[in-house]
């Protein structure tokens, strides 16, 4: 038996939340099952009664998963079942994880895990949304300690108005689309994509998804209270030493801060001087044991934190030496990669990103197999973060969550501007970014040198499209605060805010942030908006003068594609019986065709690596495809030969009868005293018949013999 108890949240519109608990998966510390329509998530939550040894952080581990039999099918591919997590897996479980990590005690360092399955899949229902509120609910029903409630929702702007988890119907007629993480009090983080909207608009979303999250954190206390887990474990998975802590800082802060206040734009020279002060005082302790040296670099790193960020609030001073609205030196160059079908190299400080662009064909398309969403991608980003970017000597083992996260962004960034559709764009894009050097915002790195690359490759986008990093140092005991432009990799971790916007000349493309603090104003995102749009136009206008717009024409060595429209009751005669046809034309004329159904249209996608070979097979398709007309003329190949005359094919696929009284004006005994088989002959369409039988003339075609003179 069970004790199941249920907490309902009024969408408003007629749509219901239900979290029911005390049915599913009993033996984890907390689970619960989310509903929505007849979708369905299960979230569970596991956490080790103790911390393992030497762990100093919040080991969390977040899981989403979505099963295929809740919608009804099958996994594709040989096993037929479910094997690693997709990228939108990846991408929800990192949206998950963004919010919950910052809010469990600085103090608890057990093993927690939390896993969000979807178990029944409504088809029109976008389950991703409904995932941070499944995992904050499982924890609410725990005795694990959190610092919570949140949830999340995906805030829509459709024709003017903004919608709470909206239809993936819905969806596809927004202009701004944005995941919104919170507590009841505070946004902890955004990612979303947008149609160049303002700033201002892009707060009014997320101050209407922070009114909707309220709901959603007071009905999960509620539901804290009916099953009754107000109280929270106890633990201890730190031991400190108060004594030594104080003296790591008073022996140290004031060298850090005069560190701090000494910029250098080397961060492997700063980092090696922050660390001299570090190994200067523990040279100071006396037999220090194993135990002691950890503590101590905790308490320094503390320190350091603390230091750097009232050097900043106090003289304004950042560890580079750059004012807080200033961007780092930047330069570009287009065109590095000669075989490339375009590239571009973008550095800005130390990051740098190596980008290429590659062309191809629908069959070049990324396929989507997941259990909500099945289609094709043609416009593909990836993002590569090697170890060698940041100086780190370890293997590279593979795309990371952190690299898939940081492509998806430049994607949203960059793909509104992409020409998709079928007359401005015929190919598939891959856009690929390699991370030589990182300090600070690599992603926004990978969106400028795609610009660039995208219009080094000839690709006619719309506009160029830009992106910037913005940081937070905050005090709120002196209420002090600095935005700060371009942040380092030191400030970010130092920081309370990473604030990533994107966008064109016209307004914003996407957005990434997350909040380490609590009470982050709307006036202090304001600012940040305000100062990260200065910086993106400033950013502008220094890859604009490498490169000012796309090149007119694809590279000299791009495979090229034409592409024509037919009628869609001809694609079945382009391609033949059996495939006959298009794969003839394909071997004849060294060419790849890919076919498809549009609407009422054919749409033929011709491609190949020189135009002589194109116009040929687009020669042919034509032919198929052209409409017979009387009076007109074609060059006609005999297929056979017969008493009565020859049947010529005057247009591929379709023949008409050649009499032997229109071979010549002369009288002819047999056909073949003219014509032979596979020859290729002139003829003119004299007539259709009611029975559309075509027939032809070769002798209207030659001249007419002078009549013989009579006596």
């Amino acid at each position: 038996m069970y004790n199941l108890i249920q907490k309902n949240i009024d969408l408003g519109d007629g749509r219901i939340i239900t979290i029911e608990t005390g049915k599913l998966a009993k033996q984890a510390d907390g689970s619960v099952v989310v509903r929505m329509g007849n979708t369905m998530l299960l979230a569970t939550v596991v956490s080790a009664k103790e911390a393992k040894d030497n762990v100093d952080f919040m080991p969390l581990s977040v899981e989403y998963r979505e099963k295929y039999a809740s919608a009804g099918r099958f996994p594709g591919g040989f096993l037929k079942r479910e094997a690693r997590p997709s990228d939108n897996e990846i991408l929800t479980a990192r949206l998950v994880d963004r919010v919950l990590r910052p809010l469990f005690p600085d103090d608890f360092h057990a093993e927690t895990f939390v896993t969000v399955e979807l178990i029944s899949a409504e088809k029109d229902i976008m389950a991703d949304a409904l995932a941070g509120l499944a995992a904050s609910a499982a924890l609410a029903v725990s005795d694990i300690p959190f610092n919570g409630p949140i949830s999340e929702v995906r805030v829509a702007r459709i024709n003017g108005k903004f919608v709470i988890n909206p239809s993936f119907t819905d969806v596809k007629k927004a202009d701004i689309e944005l995941v919104v993480g919170a507590t009841m009090e505070n946004i902890m983080m955004v990612e979303g994509e947008m149609n160049e909207v303002s700033e201002a608009e892009m707060l009014e979303a997320l101050k209407f998804a922070h009114d909707a999250i309220k709901v959603h954190c007071k009905a999960q206390m509620e539901l804290t209270e009916m099953v009754g887990k107000t109280k929270k474990r106890e633990y201890c998975h730190e031991v400190n030493n108060e004594e030594l802590r104080q003296k790591v800082h008073a022996e140290t802060f004031s060298k850090v801060y005069a560190q701090a206040k000494t910029p250098n734009p080397d961060k492997h020279a700063r980092s090696e001087a922050f660390a001299a002060i570090k190994q200067d005082f523990i040279a100071t302790l006396v037999e220090p044991t194993d135990e002691d040296l950890k503590l101590v670099s905790k308490y320094y790193h503390d320190v350091e934190k603390e230091a750097v960020r009232e050097a900043l609030l106090n003289d304004g001073i950042r560890l580079d030496g750059r004012k807080t609205d200033e961007i780092r030196p930047i330069w570009c160059e287009v065109g590095y990669l000669p075989m490339a079908h375009g590239s571009a190299i973008f550095t800005r400080g130390e990051t740098q990103s190596l980008t290429t662009v590659t062309v191809g064909t629908k069959l070049d398309e990324q396929m989507i197999d997941g259990a909500l969403i099945k289609g094709s991608e043609k416009f593909i980003l990836h993002y590569n973060f090697p170890p060698y970017s940041t100086g780190e000597a370890r293997p590279n083992r593979g795309t990371g969550r952190r690299e898939i996260g940081h492509g998806n962004l430049a994607h949203r960034a960059l793909k509104k501007m992409v020409p998709g559709n079928l007359e401005n764009n015929p190919y598939t894009i891959r856009i690929v970014s390699d991370i030589l050097e990182s300090n600070g915002s690599s992603s926004m790195a990978t969106v400028c040198a795609g610009t660039l690359a995208l219009m080094d490759a000839g690709i006619q986008i719309k506009k160029p499209v830009t992106g910037i990093a913005m940081g937070l140092i905050s005090n709120s005991k002196t209420g002090k605060f600095a935005v700060l432009s371009d942040i380092l990799g030191d400030e970010d971790h130092l920081g309370d805010m990473d604030f990533k916007v994107t966008g064109t000349v016209d307004g914003i493309t996407a957005c990434q942030m997350d909040i380490k603090v609590d009470g982050l104003s709307y006036e202090i995102l304001s600012q940040a908006l305000d100062q990260a749009k200065r910086g993106r136009l400033h950013i502008m206008n220094i890859i604009l003068k490498t490169l000012d717009k796309p090149n007119a024409e694809l590279k000299p060595h791009t495979p090229r594609i034409e592409r024509i429209i037919i009628p869609k009751e001809m694609i079945g005669a382009v391609i033949g019986p059996g495939g006959k046809i298009i794969q003839d034309i394909q071997a004849t004329t060294n060419t790849t065709i890919v076919l498809e159904e549009v609407g009422n249209t054919g749409v033929v996608d011709i491609f190949a690596d020189n135009k002589a070979n194109i116009t040929a097979a687009l020669n042919r398709i034509k032919g198929i495809v052209a409409i017979p007309e009387v009076g007109e003329i074609y060059d006609g190949k005999v297929k056979s030969i017969v008493a009565f005359g020859a049947f010529v094919e005057f247009v591929p696929g379709k023949e008409g009868l050649l009499h032997i009284s229109e071979v010549e004006w002369r009288r002819l005994n047999t056909v073949d005293e003219v014509l032979k088989e596979g020859e290729i002959v002139k003829v003119k369409l004299l007539e259709i018949d009611k029975n559309g039988k075509y027939k032809l003339s070769r002798k209207a075609l030659l001249p007419r013999p002078p009549k013989p003179e009579t006596i």
